[in-house]
């Protein structure tokens, strides 16, 4: 194979795709120089794995970027991999592939190689953070269009800094993206962005949930881990009984323990949680607060990565 394709995770969201556009593009640029930090022989292409929320698309039209192929099988393919190192959201047959590169802000996932590669992962809000980075230490260029494709990525993935993900350092890159995209308005573009997935409607329930969701194995049991960022909550009051319904549904189909989607309030920086257990006792122990009904108010919660995940992992551990 010719080529190397850059891809995000499942259900692909802003950073996740437009990360995969610029490292392909940073990728070109090494095997363009002679690149002392990695050696790049093959042409990076960047790709997704399911069709980009509005969100994404809003982000990419703005900045004169074409949507990119969608493929989610890896073997046999030389692949790089961003915002991701867990099998569970890679591509298809994932060990059957050559990965030469992971850039990601997660937590290390179980993908492993039988070589040395290119793995750059910081604690940071966004992939794109780390990104601008490595165009820094190379000393490549970052034209202004990508530029701007990563400056919506943090502004996305930290919920314009109100995530507790969020980094001084995404603060300083973002400011400095700013500068070179020409916004003066940091928070309103974000807020721009962001407005882009709080319009649900005409989405169908399944899409709303699958939009940004994510399986887990903790201790054992299977959990889904879902999220909606909206503008005001309210926009979503009139769905929650067709939302919660359809969880049900996926328990039961998809043998789950739990499923918990956040309903994220980005103004008012919290998070309703809908949650379907076994055992509510769980969420008690993980968040400190009884379930009562259906749904449980978490103040402050605003990441899925930091504030909901690693409690419930602690929760069913024990």
């Amino acid at each position: 194979m010719d080529k190397v394709y850059v891809v995000g995770h499942k259900n692909p969201d802003t950073d996740s795709v437009c990360s995969a556009i610029v490292f392909a593009y940073l990728l070109n640029e090494w095997k363009k120089m002679d690149c002392k930090i990695m050696k790049v022989d093959k042409e990076a292409v960047p790709i997704i794995q399911g069709e980009p929320n509005a969100e994404t698309k809003f982000v990419l039209e703005k900045f004169g970027f074409s949507v990119p192929e969608i493929m989610t099988e890896g073997e046999g393919k030389t692949v790089a991999l961003v915002d991701h190192s867990d099998k569970v959201q890679s591509l298809d047959n994932i060990d059957k592939s050559e990965i030469v590169a992971v850039v990601d802000h997660h937590k290390i996932g179980d993908v492993v190689t039988p070589n040395p590669i290119l793995f750059v992962n910081f604690p940071v809000g966004c992939t794109a953070t780390v990104l601008k980075f490595l165009f820094d230490k190379t000393g490549v260029s970052l034209p202004q269009n990508m530029a701007g494709l990563l400056l919506a990525s943090i502004l996305s993935d930290t919920v314009i800094f109100k995530s507790a993900t969020t980094t001084d350092m995404d603060k300083m890159v973002a400011e400095e993206l700013a500068k070179v995209v020409g916004i003066e308005d940091i928070t309103k573009f974000g807020i721009e962005v962001k407005a882009k997935l709080s319009d649900v409607s005409g989405m169908a329930v399944k899409d709303i949930i699958m939009r940004d969701y994510k399986d887990y194995n903790m201790s054992g049991k299977k959990v889904g881990v879902g999220q909606i960022e909206l503008i005001d909550l309210s926009l979503i009051e009139g769905r929650r009984e067709e939302i919660y319904n359809e969880l049900q549904k996926m328990k039961s189909e998809g043998a789950y323990h739990s499923i918990v989607f956040m309903l994220t309030d980005i103004m008012k920086e919290g998070t309703d949680l809908m949650v379907i257990t076994d055992d509510p006792s769980v969420i008690e122990k993980a968040f400190g607060k009884k379930l009562e009904g259906k749904s449980v108010w978490l103040d402050k919660v605003m990441s899925r990565k930091k504030q909901v995940v690693p409690p419930l992992e602690k929760a069913f551990a024990g």
